[in-house]
């Protein structure tokens, strides 16, 4: 196993720290960098800068930003520390999008898309994971019918009538229309309100209050139904809604998340929202959604939302083939 491997199972267990403790944490961080700095690069050991990576692992959130572990330049190779803010994270995210986009065939409307993903649900008062694994074949115009798997429950979908309008769309003739200019997404995604600059401020107000409406926290809200699954999105979309997200003001780093396949990345959330986005520390792979989540139960005449529960979405596979029950 490398050292960015054990960093991760390392502090896989480790429960959140509180304020004080990462705040402590990123002092004695932010110091270690300072006096590394004074040495010269040659002398300073791999097991040194390795418990620099640790310290950083500890203090993976802080002020919207992460610490992570990427390749020196130097031919060395020795790990070194990155600060790295959501907004970079996204642009990094749309970058590997794009790249990785070329792989994936452009499909024919008379052929379907193939998606699997996993899903896992915790409670979160704590309990037994239930997990899924589902399969769904999506008709590429919607002319013919689809199949699709939602928490183990098939669901055959009738083919689109005309004239109806579902957004998003989960048909990818239909996303094909859709921009793939960030700044024209950002207007689709805002369905055309104007946005702001963040939440107004007051003296005496919580720094983490939000305003009655904002704006911006519709648009994230939108791209993570965008990219909700099983839909699949044709080249460049899912690059300029990344990059979209990274002109929100707010957009901040969560702590270290776990994907529903155990693997390990950053979270990009949105305050007062229930989605955060999931990439791969190193790759900046998208990885999935973690969402929080509730069951409807009628109680006393009223319908009320019970059992809570954190849902992680990972997409696994992704394919163009002809028929239902086909796989790439």
């Amino acid at each position: 196993m490398d050292d960015l491997g054990f960093v991760r199972e390392t502090g896989a267990d480790t429960p959140p720290l509180s304020a004080t403790a990462r705040s402590a944490a990123r002092r004695r961080l932010q110091k270690a960098i300072l006096e590394e700095s004074r040495l010269d690069a040659s002398a300073v050991s791999r097991r040194v800068v390795f418990r620099f990576a640790m310290a950083a692992t500890v203090a993976v959130s802080a002020a919207g930003t992460a610490y992570v572990v990427s390749p020196d330049d130097r031919k060395t190779h020795t790990p070194r520390i990155e600060t790295v803010s959501a907004a970079k994270v996204l642009h990094n995210a749309a970058d590997r999008s794009r790249s990785g986009s070329a792989s994936l065939p452009v499909p024919r409307n008379d052929q379907y898309v193939y998606t699997e993903t996993f899903i896992t649900q915790t409670p979160l008062k704590g309990g037994k994971t239930k997990t899924w694994h589902d399969e769904s074949w999506l008709s590429v115009d919607g002319s013919r019918p689809s199949r699709r798997e939602e928490h183990g429950k098939v669901h055959y979908d009738a083919p689109l009538k005309k004239n109806v309008v579902v957004s998003p769309p989960n048909e990818y003739s239909q996303l094909k229309k859709w921009p793939t200019d960030p700044d024209e997404l950002l207007k689709w995604l805002g369905h055309g309100q104007n946005r702001i600059a963040g939440p107004p401020r007051h003296e005496g107000d919580d720094t983490t209050a939000l305003p009655r409406f904002d704006p911006d926290m519709s648009v994230y809200t939108e791209a993570c139904l965008l990219m909700k699954g099983p839909r699949v999105m044709p080249p460049g979309l899912q690059a300029a809604a990344f990059e979209a997200l990274a002109k929100l003001p707010r957009v901040r780093v969560d702590r270290d998340e776990v994907d529903a396949l155990g693997r390990h990345g950053i979270g990009v959330s949105y305050p007062g929202t229930s989605f955060s986005l999931v990439f791969d520390r190193t790759t900046y792979d998208y990885l999935g959604m973690r969402q929080k989540g509730s069951h409807a139960e009628l109680i006393d005449g009223d319908w009320r939302q019970v059992d809570w529960y954190w849902e992680m979405t990972s997409r696994e596979k992704v394919g163009v083939v002809n028929r239902i029950g086909q796989r790439p």
